[in-house]
C-alpha cells in the first residue's frame, strides 16, 4: 500500500533534519577514536606542563652548584625527595630536575619553532613556484634539488661555527635548511588544487596571483600543513640533540635535552644512571608522541580513509 503524506501536517523541525559535519569535525572526531594519538596528546600536554611549570616546584635553581656534593654524587646525589633533588644531581653538583625541566622546554621551543619556520618559508616557496608554473617553477624546483644535495648536517654546523653557537643561530640554522621537503610538498599539491573551480573563478573576477595564493591556496593545503609540522617537530628535536650531543648546540649555563643525555651518557659508568635516565626518558616520550600523534592526524585528515 502506497503512502500518504496528510498536507496539513507541521514540517520537520530543523533539529529532526540530519546535521551535516564540517572537514574538521570530523576529522576531530576520527582522530579522538585513535586511541594512541589522543593518549599521546595527553602525554605531550603533561610533559608542556613539566616543561613550563616544573620550576614552580623544583626547590634548587638550575644553575646552583651544591659544592658539597661534587665527587660524591654516586651516594649523596641520589634522587630524593627528602633532599628536594627529585631527579638527584649532576656531576657538578647540580639539581638535575630543573635541568631538565630547562632541557625540555628548550628542545621543545626548539622542534616547534624550527618547525613552524620550515612550514612558512617551505609552504609559501612550493605555492608560489606551483601556482606560477612553467620556467619560474623549474628553476624555483631546481635550487631546492640542488640545496637538497648538500649534507643537512654539515650546513648547519658550518653556519654555527662561522656565526657562532648561540641559540638564535640554532633556530635560525634548523629552520631554513628544513623548509625544502616542504617546499616539494607544497608544489605538488599546489599543482593539483590551482585547476579546481574556485581557483579559476578567482582567476576570472581579476584577483591578484599573489591574493589567489594566499587566500585560495594555502589554506587549502592545511592538512597537509598540519600533520607535517607534527612530524617535523620531532625529527627538529632529533637534529638538536644531535648537534648538542656533539657540543655544537645549546652552550652552557643554559642545557637541552641533547646535552643533558650527552653528558649523563660519559656518566653513566660511574654508578649515575638517573643523570642518563631521566632525560632519556623525556626525549623519548616526547618523541614518540609527536610521531603518533602526526600519524593519528594522517589518518584524520586523509579523505581517501573516510
Amino acid at each position: 500500500m502506497a503512502l500518504t503524506t496528510d498536507p496539513l501536517d507541521p514540517l520537520p523541525a530543523a533539529a529532526d533534519l540530519p546535521q551535516g559535519r564540517s572537514l574538521w569535525a570530523d576529522a576531530r572526531r576520527r582522530f579522538f577514536r585513535n586511541r594512541a594519538a589522543t593518549v599521546s596528546l595527553v602525554v605531550l600536554g603533561l610533559i608542556a606542563i613539566f616543561a613550563f611549570g616544573g620550576e614552580l616546584v623544583a626547590q634548587y635553581e638550575r644553575d646552583t652548584i651544591d659544592f658539597t656534593l661534587i665527587g660524591i654524587n654516586a651516594t649523596k646525589g641520589v634522587p630524593s625527595f627528602a633532599t628536594g633533588h627529585y631527579f638527584g644531581t649532576d656531576q657538578e653538583g647540580r639539581d638535575l630536575f630543573a635541568r631538565t625541566v630547562q632541557g625540555t622546554r628548550l628542545s621543545l621551543l626548539i622542534g616547534i619553532v624550527g618547525s613552524l619556520v620550515a612550514v612558512v618559508v617551505g609552504t609559501l616557496y612550493g605555492a608560489i613556484a606551483g601556482y606560477v608554473g612553467g620556467r619560474v617553477d623549474s628553476i624555483m624546483m631546481r635550487i631546492v634539488d640542488i640545496l637538497l644535495s648538500i649534507p643537512f648536517m654539515f650546513v648547519l654546523i658550518l653556519l654555527l661555527v662561522m656565526f657562532g653557537r648561540s641559540l638564535l643561530m640554532l633556530f635560525i640554522g634548523i629552520g631554513l635548511v628544513s623548509w625544502l621537503s616542504m617546499a616539494r610538498i607544497a608544489r605538488g599539491q599546489t599543482l593539483s588544487i590551482k585547476n579546481k573551480e574556485f581557483v579559476e573563478a578567482a582567476i576570472a573576477t581579476g584577483v591578484r596571483p599573489l591574493t589567489i595564493i594566499l587566500r585560495h591556496i594555502v589554506p587549502n593545503l592545511a592538512g597537509v600543513v598540519v600533520v607535517y609540522a607534527t612530524l617535523l617537530i620531532p625529527e627538529m628535536i632529533i637534529y638538536e640533540s644531535f648537534i648538542s650531543f656533539l657540543g655544537l648546540g645549546v652552550q652552557e649555563p643554559n642545557t637541552s635535552l641533547g646535552s643533558l643525555i650527552s653528558r649523563g651518557a660519559a656518566q653513566i659508568g660511574n654508578g649515575v644512571p638517573w643523570q642518563l635516565g631521566f632525560p632519556l626518558f623525556f626525549f623519548v616520550a616526547m618523541l614518540f608522541a609527536f610521531y603518533f600523534v602526526g600519524d593519528g592526524l594522517r589518518d584524520a585528515l586523509d579523505p581517501k580513509d573516510r
